[in-house]
């Protein structure tokens, strides 16, 4: 299921993780395989793994909150995040340490209260910052070497959901969803 980031940082410490509150994701290249498509209008189009999707209704049923926050926009990225409850919806936000500051003041939360999962040099300001940094097989170097933990799953195919579980299970809210066969 999991991996720990080679050449990357150590896994923080169980406490630390069981005091994550906020999830945040980046979309392209962390929720998707980083491709982007569009049909003969010039519509974009997506894929969303059912896998991360799951997951992040785990994590909401726990009491945490997530976000998503891209450097692109998109329809398609709004309304999936809008289907699955998502709290903080920050998109074409290419000053992504600004965004996330912007989250921290708003939800009232240290960044040590906060895990990142993003694959690009556009992540690595929040990176640095929170209490997980999280990543993809397919990131770019600086970001693996910036981060705690690397999914064993691809980009796109289930990488957030590893890190949800990560935390859950650290929090000691996983049982509970495996108990009750992913039903609330």
């Amino acid at each position: 299921m999991t991996s720990p980031a080679v050449p990357g940082r150590p896994l923080p410490d169980r406490m630390l993780l069981r005091g994550i509150e906020l999830l945040v994701l980046d979309v392209d290249g962390v929720l998707t395989d980083g491709r982007i498509h569009f049909d003969a209008e010039g519509r974009e189009y997506k894929s969303f793994h059912v896998h991360d999707a799951a997951g992040l209704v785990y994590w909401h049923r726990s009491g945490r909150r997530s976000g998503f926050l891209s450097g692109r926009g998109g329809d398609v990225v709004r309304r999936r995040a809008t289907e699955l409850g998502v709290h903080e919806i920050l998109l074409e936000r290419i000053d992504k340490e600004q965004a996330f500051a912007e989250v921290l003041a708003r939800q009232q939360l240290t960044p040590r209260q906060v895990a990142y999962m993003g694959d690009d040099l556009l992540d690595l300001p929040v990176l640095r910052q929170v209490g997980l940094a999280a990543t993809v097989p397919e990131a770019r170097g600086e970001v693996a070497a910036m981060a705690h933990f690397v999914s064993s799953k691809p980009a796109g195919f289930g990488a957030a959901r590893d890190v949800i579980e990560l935390l859950m299970r650290a929090q000691e809210t996983w049982a509970n969803v495996v108990a009750k066969d992913g039903r609330a």
